[in-house]
């Protein structure tokens, strides 16, 4: 009977551990996991990866991978057994309009699992997740604060659609909107109102194509591609749904998580990298890779490696969880192919790893903690004022105009701001003529909100781009419903190493906090007299910038007036007055913010610890937040200057970089400060330049040959505009508006001659030939005489011959050998 009793609790165990469900995790409600996928091999290696996961983290309750195909699909379709099933009518070719939209089968299988699945009556909550997900630890609604009425939900503050013209056209209760998606949790009940909403919201806004643009969406292809995800957040609002906002839960590999917070789910949606290695989900769109024995992903670096490339600890955790998401798959893969009869595979030292304790206690499943647990609750219109909420929101500026100068400047910035772990949204201001948006074509690099240009003042007709900083955040600021508390306000040309926070460099209402701009001399002479009522408030400040948008709404009309007003002093543009060494009134903009905060008696905390030049001596111990790499830097021999790309395309001509830096290891350090500075700056260079190759990959650029690399070719136009006098003086003056302490020598790129290069192959290759050659010749030579010499008498006979005996026997030899060779 004991026997019996112990068999039954095996199969118990094995029983729950199958179906997905922790045997010491018993929940009080019934939870039930969903996903959709498309009869595709894309899906199926995705699903792999998902449902091991699933698996290792212990979820409780069943799973269900919504299934969307046509019939014509399910005829070759191999993958039916990857995952409890529920196969659903493929919506991808709607059956009504012809569109062809994929992304609509999630909502489109949702009501149809709601209305043809025994499941759905005997279930209380409903996790629903994306394919392209890894789970490290067990999503349970009411743990997370899920509430019938208040779903919990990922958030997504690209979705700025709910803030504007989009909302109130295709929603009744537009303040209801929440941006959110990726991972939602709700009550069945919910699930029973929303689904048919969602599917209709969907239709109805992927129809909506006069709204598609990028400035209303946020797209940024304007393709309409996310329709699916403003269903959602319409349907929410019709059904009156409120969602607790959990920003810890989920994390994209290749971001760095908040300090503190270990994510739950890793969303694989975007490029990420490591070191050299990198992964793209995009590359993988036609991989049999489920299907083909002993094939895995491109193995990622090791644990041991990743101490030594990273000193920072929480960009070294993000490279930790880039690395398990990757392994994780793997691991699935290989499970999977003993599951599909392959052979096992030969030994190797990955495979090792994958199998080892290290590996298995690295991704055992992560529980809840308190950190992970708070969640962001939606204002309530009637019941709550303001959000709950363990921080201020925070939302980042930066101003650019139409050029490719700037592009190039954009891609970097992004790039490290989603590095960086900067809470919050991020927006560029596009300042552009009417004609230059006709041309432009960098729409899709950020999230933009367009702003006519003041480059031409309206009314002097005076030339001076930089006033359209201050008009943007104007313009911006009555324009757009601003939900943040803090803004911070960036510069272009700059890249993010850490976040930069109100609350962490002590920001409040009418104490917005910057980073030291000395050469404002104005500051302390007769032009802050002339130009505000308080001269003694005024502070020698700029670059980044943390203030409160009250404090901001009040204060962007005076920087904007104060700026025309500075600009319009031309009597005092002297350096000895402004600082500015060309005289040239360059920096009226940075006056116009001093004097303008002056005027609001807005006092300044100063921060030296959130800025640095790349070329200028770090402090010791301080983590620096951002690069801003305004002025020319150099390492060694190699050196960087913005202002000599100013020309250059190196957004949209596949594969264009900048001039690597050099390896840290092959410079001379003279000074026990350089080691530090020169760290620094190349780690600016390699960011752009990782910045640029990630974009790259996004377009679909073919990879390069070695015979044809277009960022060769952008080396030779930079240097062809440097023989026109592109860069001129006023180049210099907008690239480097303030004195430099360092020397002025330019930054020339090396110019590559791909003609010379492949000369060189030849000739090089024709040099291995002849000593080849000649090698053999020797060789040849050497054993005829060794035959020769086997014989003494031979040997003594010849050495009484004349010269012309001599000449003689040199030509049989000669002769003889070629008879060898013939042979």
């Amino acid at each position: 009977m004991a026997n019996f009793l112990a068999f039954l609790m095996l199969v118990s165990f094995w029983v729950s551990f199958i179906s997905g469900q922790n045997p010491g995790l018993e929940a009080p409600y019934r939870i039930h996991t969903l996903f959709s996928v498309e009869c595709q091999n894309y899906f199926d290696w995705q699903t792999v990866g998902f449902m091991h996961s699933f698996k290792k983290a212990q979820q409780p309750g069943p799973v269900t991978r919504l299934l969307s195909c046509t019939e014509e699909e399910k005829k070759n379709y191999k993958g039916m057994d990857l995952a409890p099933t529920l196969e659903v009518p493929s919506m991808s070719r709607h059956p009504k309009t012809g569109d062809w939209y994929p992304a609509i089968n999630k909502p489109a299988g949702i009501v149809h699992w709601l209305k043809h699945s025994k499941d759905a009556q005997s279930t209380d909550w409903v996790v629903i997740l994306d394919a392209d997900m890894i789970l490290r630890g067990p999503i349970i609604p009411w743990e997370l604060g899920a509430e019938k009425g208040h779903p919990v939900a990922a958030y997504y503050g690209y979705l700025i659609g709910c803030d504007n013209i989009l909302a109130k056209m295709h929603t009744k209760h537009p303040e209801l909107c929440d941006k959110v998606g990726g991972l939602l949790a709700m009550h069945i009940d919910d699930l029973r109102i929303l689904a048919p909403l969602w599917l209709s919201k969907t239709e109805e806004v992927r129809e909506d194509r006069a709204h598609w643009g990028t400035n209303i969406t946020g797209d940024i292809y304007g393709t309409g591609w996310i329709s699916e995800m403003y269903g959602y957040s319409f349907g929410a609002a019709e059904a009156g749904l409120r969602h607790k906002i959990n920003d810890n839960l989920m994390i994209y590999p290749g971001y760095t998580p908040q300090p503190g917070v270990e994510p739950i789910l890793l969303h694989y949606g975007l490029p990420f990298s490591v070191g050299n290695w990198s992964f793209s989900k995009l590359e993988h769109h036609e991989d049999g890779i489920v299907y083909e024995c002993g094939r895995l992903f491109p193995e990622p670096p090791y644990p041991r490696e990743i101490k030594l490339m990273e000193p920072d600890p929480n960009k070294r955790r993000a490279l930790f969880l880039n690395i398990e998401c990757i392994n994780t798959m793997n691991e699935g893969l290989l499970l999977q192919h003993a599951r599909n009869g392959c052979p096992k595979p030969k030994w190797s030292k990955y495979l090792s790893f994958l199998k080892s304790k290290t590996f298995a206690k690295l991704t055992q499943p992560k529980l809840l903690t308190p950190p992970r647990m708070q969640t962001e609750v939606a204002k309530e219109v009637k019941e709550i004022d303001e959000p709950i909420k363990p921080y201020p929101k925070i939302h980042t500026l930066f101003s650019t105009e139409c050029t490719t100068y700037f592009d190039w400047q954009t891609v970097g910035l992004m790039h490290s701001f989603h590095l960086s772990g900067q809470p919050g949204n991020i927006t560029r201001l596009l300042s552009c003529t009417d004609e230059d948006l006709k041309q432009y074509k960098g729409h899709d690099l950020a999230p933009t909100h367009y702003v006519p240009s003041m480059s031409r003042h309206p009314l002097t007709g005076d030339w001076y781009p930089a006033i359209n900083k201050p008009a943007a955040v104007v313009h911006w600021l009555n324009h757009v419903n601003v939900d943040a508390e803090y803004i911070v306000i960036l510069d272009a040309d700059m890249i993010l190493r850490g976040p930069i926070t109100p609350w962490e460099f002590k920001a409040a209402r009418g104490r917005p906090v910057s980073t030291p701009y000395e050469y404002l001399i104005g500051c302390d002479n007769e032009l802050a007299k002339l130009h505000t009522r308080h001269p003694e408030a005024c502070d020698k400040v700029g670059g980044v910038i943390i203030m409160h948008i009250d404090d901001l709404r009040e204060f962007a009309l005076l920087w904007l007036l104060k700026t025309e007003e500075v600009r319009a002093d031309k009597a005092h543009y002297a350096t000895n007055i402004t600082g500015d060494i060309y005289e040239s009134g360059w920096i009226s903009e940075m006056y116009g913010y001093s004097f303008g905060a002056a005027e609001l008696k807005l006092r300044h905390l100063i921060s030296n610890e959130i800025l640095i030049y790349p070329g200028y001596v770090p402090e010791p111990d301080v983590k620096y937040r951002v690069f801003h790499y305004g002025l020319e830097f150099k390492v060694g021999n190699w050196s960087f200057d913005k202002a000599k790309w100013r020309e250059v395309d190196m957004v949209n001509k596949c594969w264009a970089t900048f001039p690597d830096p050099p390896d840290p290891s092959t410079l001379e350090q003279t000074d026990e400060n350089e080691p530090q500075r020169d760290l620094l700056s190349i780690e600016c260079a390699r960011t752009l330049n990782e910045a640029l190759r990630l974009h790259h990959k996004r377009r679909n650029c073919p990879y390069p040959t070695a015979l044809s690399n277009p960022a060769l070719d952008t080396t030779k136009d930079i240097a062809n505009s440097r023989k026109v006098g592109r860069f001129s003086k006023t180049d210099d003056i907008e690239s480097n508006p303030v004195p430099r302490n360092h020397s002025q020598e330019s930054s020339k790129p090396k110019v590559r001659d791909g003609l010379f290069s492949t000369l060189r192959f030849w000739i090089i290759l024709l040099w291995v030939f002849s000593g080849l050659g000649f090698i053999l010749v020797m060789l040849a030579m050497c054993s005829g005489y060794t035959s020769k010499g086997s014989s003494k008498g031979k040997s003594n006979k010849s050495r009484r011959r004349s010269y012309t005996g001599f000449l003689k026997t040199n030509a049989r030899d000669r002769q003889g050998r070629k008879s060898d060779a013939s042979l």
